[in-house]
């Protein structure tokens, strides 16, 4: 198959000014996801409800985010980024709109799950980007920059919320943040493009073989690699920053919510650094990407074991290492899609990055949920009443998720280098000199 005619140079001037625009997007998508982080006592108060209810708040999000990502993925090759993006601000903004001014229950998570449903559309989006318009060598490292300089979004929803929920209230709070969408509507319609090649980029995927592209692209072990790694590495850092580590730090460990809400900002600054290490070794050793996983996650059980083990609050410079560690599951979990990429067709990128995407979340959901629900179960009397070791028997749930999705990224680098050694003669030599591989599908431009 022919290569189609490109006119836009790849990774030049361009195609950073459309992954600027895309990544504002995802900043945003991230602040608005992140945001029931530190008003989540509030929001306890403002619905009267324990803490059960409250975690069913981003668990119901991430589970609508997460069973979006395989119908997401189809969209996206068929209609191309541009307009999942526009789609995904429509419902975004839409959503925090009315989020500003629930008073029940029922509407709150309503504007919740479709909050859920706009982010979804969001990140694969700007990773597609990302792949048609930067030169391989390039994308380990702008992957990266886009899973980091997105999450400054969660540094916003951390101090600076508290202040503006503060000295402004609930919904003038809200309602405020929900107007950044409609900005930046604009700019994605004037500035982004789907891709530089003549074509409008878009895969049409007809319904009868959209079982069978799927079936193609989840027995691909390359892409179950990579949503394993995304699984195990990226559930404690969502988990902590996104609902329970403020209650965590506050009523177990006796921090003040502005103190809190300061080392969270503290994690997702070293978040930030860790990520650009990691980018620039990706790039360098391309072979060693899912035993890098397997050592984070190593690092963080370890951390939380040090944490959990103790029977009075932990001294500062412990939940300073604490955040910190945690927070390099974030970036970490973006070698999963930089996985996919080796082993997946620009054609159905957008369907393996879904499936990867699903990982991390389903993983995250879970725990927060079975966190919420030990909570209550130690202590029925409501949020209030949680202690350190009321918390400590909850977060303690994560070390079935770690042990069981190290066993997998294992399992599945076994298989994805036999794949490799198959199917790619040279490939994995490739890999093991520190040259990226470049599917087929994909095109050379970055040699």
């Amino acid at each position: 198959m022919s290569q189609p005619e490109l006119v836009h140079d790849i990774g030049r001037r361009r195609a950073w000014v459309i992954w600027l625009v895309a990544l504002a997007v995802y900043f945003l998508a991230v602040f608005h996801r992140s945001s029931l982080g530190v008003a989540g006592l509030l929001a306890a108060d403002r619905f009267d409800i324990n803490a059960t209810s409250l975690s069913f708040f981003t668990v119901l999000q991430l589970v609508v985010y997460a069973g979006m990502q395989v119908p997401v993925g189809v969209l996206l090759d068929r209609f191309g980024s541009r307009a999942m993006l526009l789609a995904g601000l429509v419902l975004m903004t839409g959503s925090q709109l009315v989020f500003a001014f629930a008073e029940h229950f029922a509407v709150a998570v309503l504007a919740r799950a479709v909050l859920g449903a706009g982010d979804a559309l969001v990140f694969v989006s700007v990773i597609r980007l990302v792949t048609l318009w930067f030169l391989v060598r390039q994308a380990p490292m702008v992957t990266q920059l886009t899973g980091l300089t997105g999450q400054l979004g969660a540094i916003v929803a951390a101090a600076p919320l508290t202040w503006m929920l503060h000295q402004l209230g609930w919904t003038r709070t809200f309602a405020a943040v929900s107007s950044v969408g409609v900005v930046l509507l604009v700019l994605v319609l004037a500035l982004v493009k789907d891709t530089p090649y003549r074509s409008d980029g878009a895969t049409e995927v007809k319904l009868r073989a959209l079982v069978e592209s799927m079936k193609t692209v989840w027995g691909n072990p390359g892409t179950r690699l990579g949503m394993w790694s995304h699984f195990v590495s990226q559930f404690s850092a969502t988990v902590f920053a996104l609902l329970w580590g403020f209650p965590f730090l506050v009523q177990g460990q006796g921090w003040s919510p502005a103190a809190a809400s300061n080392l969270l900002m503290v994690m997702t600054g070293f978040v930030i650094v860790s990520g650009l290490v990691l980018g620039a070794v990706t790039a360098r050793f391309p072979f060693w990407r899912s035993w890098t996983v397997v050592a984070v996650v190593a690092a963080i059980a370890t951390v939380w074991t040090v944490v959990l083990l103790r029977d009075e609050p932990s001294p500062t410079w412990l939940l300073v290492v604490l955040v910190c560690v945690t927070g390099i599951g974030g970036p970490t979990s973006m070698l999963g899609f930089d996985l996919a990429r080796s082993f997946t067709p620009v054609q159905a990128i957008g369907r393996a990055n879904g499936l990867v995407n699903v990982g991390g979340f389903v993983a995250s959901l879970c725990v927060m949920a079975l966190i919420g629900i030990v909570l209550d179960l130690s202590e029925p009397g409501g949020m209030d009443a949680y202690d350190l070791d009321d918390f400590r028997a909850a977060l303690a749930v994560q070390y079935v998720f770690w042990a069981f999705g190290v066993v997998q990224v294992l399992r599945f680098r076994r298989r994805a280098i036999a794949h490799l050694e198959r199917v790619h003669p040279g490939a994995v030599e490739q890999m093991r000199a520190g040259r990226p591989f470049v599917h087929p599908g994909i095109g050379t431009e970055g040699l």
